[in-house]
This record gives structure tokens, C-alpha cells and sequence, in this order.
């Protein structure tokens, strides 16, 4: 069955750095298109970043855009978000998903379980 695991997340200073991870099994990675979600207590899930199945095409959130950036290796069925700048702001549960729609209308839609950031001083 699918599976996506992250992690890289911790307790960062303000203007710090962290890398993301999340590895997927049990799927066909490299025909997914891979996105980073973030979720703050109360609030509503909100997109971060994805990248195309192949890595050629990226898109950010504005709010992160000039900070944040994301890869994958298919080779090693992982993608990444390097953060850097980073700001309170930043502060919330990170969330891998990879989502696939076939030719035929079929979509499959997977999420990982979350790995939380915090910035603070």
C-alpha cells in the first residue's frame, strides 16, 4: 500500500534553515506529481509548493516563493523542501502529498502524516 513518510522537521531560529524529506513506497513515484502542504492549529491546510512528475516545473506559494525550494530524486522515490529565511510565520505541520491523475480521469491522492516545524526564538 501507498506510503509517505517525512521528516526533517524540528525547532528552527528565525532566519534559519531546514530540509524536508518525504519518502513514498508502495507507489509509482515518479508518475506523481509531489506537494508540500502546511496546516497551522485552526486554520485551513494551505499549499506550499509542488513539482511536476519529471521535476521540470515547479510552483511555490507566494508566501514562501524566494524561500522555499522543491526537488525530488526519483530515483530514490523522495522529495524534498529546503526552507530557508525562515519565519514564525513558517511555524506549522508540514505535509507531503502525492497526486496522480490518469489519462483516463482516475485520481489517486496520497498524504503523508505530518511533520511539524516550529520557528521561534
Amino acid at each position: 500500500q501507498a506510503q509517505l513518510v517525512e521528516s526533517g522537521g524540528g525547532l528552527v531560529q528565525p532566519g534559519g534553515s531546514l530540509r524536508l524529506s518525504c519518502a513514498a513506497s508502495g507507489i509509482n513515484f515518479s508518475s506523481y506529481v509531489m506537494m508540500w502542504h502546511r496546516q497551522v492549529p485552526g486554520k485551513e491546510r494551505e499549499f506550499v509548493a509542488s513539482i511536476s512528475s519529471t521535476g521540470s516545473n515547479t510552483n511555490y506559494a507566494d508566501s514562501v516563493k524566494g524561500r522555499f525550494t522543491v526537488s525530488r530524486d526519483n530515483a530514490k522515490n523522495t522529495v524534498y523542501l529546503q526552507m530557508n529565511s525562515l519565519k514564525p510565520e513558517d511555524t506549522a505541520v508540514y505535509y507531503c502529498n502525492a497526486y496522480w491523475r490518469r489519462l483516463s480521469g482516475r485520481e489517486s491522492d496520497y498524504w503523508g502524516q505530518g511533520t511539524q516545524v516550529a520557528v521561534s526564538s
